[in-house]
């Protein structure tokens, strides 16, 4: 086994490990039940009563239910299945002009009125401290809401038998197609979230996501080699229609690899990525040196996730947050400036918390504000950051742009990063046209491993697929392909994006951030894009 692939067969279970595994294990028929509605709205009303009286300035009262099930399957044998329930209380107020945060596990009346006095004393300890009081957006009170993310069919009702039974079937066709090895499994995630303020807000939230990862390894039984094929799917915001496949939903890309849309045929792709993995064996070893790449959007939404989305985060941008290759180069003198290129014209650059299907979309934000979309790099310029209400009037918004959350209902909400998306060309272009016009050059499909600094500034991105293209035709496919950037100058080399019929999502069930760690779900969009001139290195020869 030699480093390179260690570190990429490992990372699929790394990122399992990271999602939060709290709550208690319960029967599979609890992931499908709810809590009242009139419930939660008393319980709510005496958080509220409480803080006002206590002389909080504001509250809010986060009650949450999270339900997760697990499937995790090896070639022949189920690993496990895991069903768990969380649910309890999280109080937030302002008093004296601070923070203070309590929760409890405990749904009654004297347990929530005990969390709020907890709540209240925090903050009016911490307010001797404080240099400067919360300056809190408005925000208007919506009133009694509800939005739930359209599914057609409930993940979680659907029987465990029938999950064992797809996943079984799905190991068994890439084991027949040349795999040695698979894994696949089933993360499904159900948060019904409820918020109440002192706003006037009392919003009640369904929220589904599914992800369906894979991974094929293919072994060179006389020397021992092996090379790996993550699935191509991406996590998505839907419910188990998103394994009902139809042939709409394959885009059968350059190179002779198969992306998923709103859809994903598991099996189709088990079958290809043990082919896959079987042909990396005998590829051509990347020679280094200075390319044209043109990245699938299976690939790029890591490269936007990491050298967009997070460096305009603005508790990142302004030091609040340092962890997870925290802070950023994107520093508010360059957004000042009206005038930081921050990509070329072809690169517009957008936050959104509403699209349909994304892992972000919500109705409204942790802290009750209604989300919305907006730029934050348009035609190659920065002109935004990801504020939420306490940070808004430091950027001089009048309000929230709705990106706060809290992965619990026992953990603080604060700013994480909504979807992050390239937008689309505007001029018609397919990829295959794309590449036509390529001398020399890579195509890559797919995520890999990644590094980047501290800033956001300096990284190195690898991927699943690498074809080698020459004077406009791919010729074969390559191995131990990786890139490095500086994200300015790789975002200015930026000379062409596919338009709107190639826009597709990638994107992240555990994107990790703060201290304690808390984990979100995020999707990154684009059509295929094509960047100039762009380093890149052997990773067989740069590990040894």
């Amino acid at each position: 086994m030699d480093r390179r692939e260690l570190l990429k067969g490992t990372g699929l279970m790394m990122g399992a490990m990271m999602l939060p595994a709290f709550g208690r294990v319960v029967a599979a028929d609890v992931l499908s039940t709810k809590l009242d509605v009139g419930f939660k709205k008393k319980l709510a009303d005496v958080a509220l009563n409480a803080a006002t009286k206590g002389g909080a300035s504001y509250c809010d009262v986060r009650i949450g239910r999270y339900l997760r099930q697990f499937v995790i399957t090896r070639e022949t044998k189920v690993e496990n299945i895991v069903n768990t329930e969380s649910l309890g209380v999280g109080i937030r107020v302002i008093a004296n002009g601070t923070w203070g945060f309590a929760a409890t596990s405990e749904l009654s009346d004297d347990a929530v009125a005990a969390a709020v006095t907890q709540a209240l004393g925090i903050a009016k300890a911490n307010s001797k401290i404080q240099t400067e009081p919360v300056q809190l957006a408005p925000t208007t009170g919506v009133g009694v809401v509800s939005w739930a993310t359209p599914i057609r069919k409930n993940s979680m009702e659907v029987p465990i038998k029938e999950k064992v039974d797809l996943l079984m079937s799905v190991n068994a066709a890439a084991l027949k197609s040349g795999a040695d090895f698979i894994r696949s499994i089933l993360f499904l995630v159900n948060e019904q979230k409820y918020f109440a303020s002192t706003d006037g807000s009392y919003i009640d939230q369904d929220i589904h996501r599914i992800w369906t990862p894979i991974r094929v390894t293919a072994v060179d039984k006389k020397s021992g080699k092996f090379r790996m094929r993550s699935g191509l799917s991406a996590p998505m915001g839907m419910g188990y229609e998103y394994l009902d496949a139809g042939k709409d939903s394959h885009i059968h890309l350059p190179g002779g690899a198969t992306i998923y849309s709103t859809s994903y045929d598991m099996h189709a792709d088990a079958i290809a990525a043990a082919k896959q993995a079987r042909q990396k064996l005998t590829a051509f070893s990347v020679k280094p040196g200075k390319y044209d790449l043109v990245l699938d959007p299976s690939h790029l939404w890591l490269t936007i996730h990491e050298s967009v989305g997070h460096p305009t985060e603005l508790d990142r941008v302004l030091g609040y947050e340092a962890n997870f290759a925290g802070t950023s180069f994107v520093t508010l003198d360059k957004w000042k400036s009206g005038n930081f290129k921050y990509g070329s014209d072809k690169v517009t650059i957008f936050a959104d918390k509403v699209q349909p299907h994304t892992l972000g979309a919500v109705g409204y934000d942790d802290e009750g504000v209604k989300t919305q979309r907006w730029d934050l790099i348009k035609d190659g310029v920065l002109v935004n950051y990801q504020a939420i209400r306490d940070q808004a009037h430091i950027i001089g918004l009048n309000a929230s742009q709705g990106c706060c959350y809290a992965d619990h209902w026992s953990n603080v909400q604060f700013q994480r990063m909504a979807n992050v998306s390239l937008a689309p060309g505007k001029d018609k272009l397919t990829p295959a046209e794309m590449i036509k016009n390529v001398e020399d050059g890579i195509y890559i499909v797919g995520a890999g491993s990644f590094s980047i600094d501290q800033q956001r500034y300096n990284a190195q991105f690898g991927g699943e697929l690498f074809y080698e293209i020459k004077k406009g035709v791919i010729t074969r496919q390559i191995e131990d392909v990786a890139y490095q950037i500086r994200t300015p100058e790789f975002w200015n080399s930026c000379v062409g994006v596919c338009d709107e019929r190639d826009f597709r999502f990638g994107g992240s069930f555990f994107d990790g951030k703060g201290q304690p760690t808390q984990v979100s779900a995020v999707s990154h969009g684009s059509s295929t894009a094509r960047f100039n001139s762009i380093n890149v290195i052997n990773t067989a020869r740069s590990l040894g």
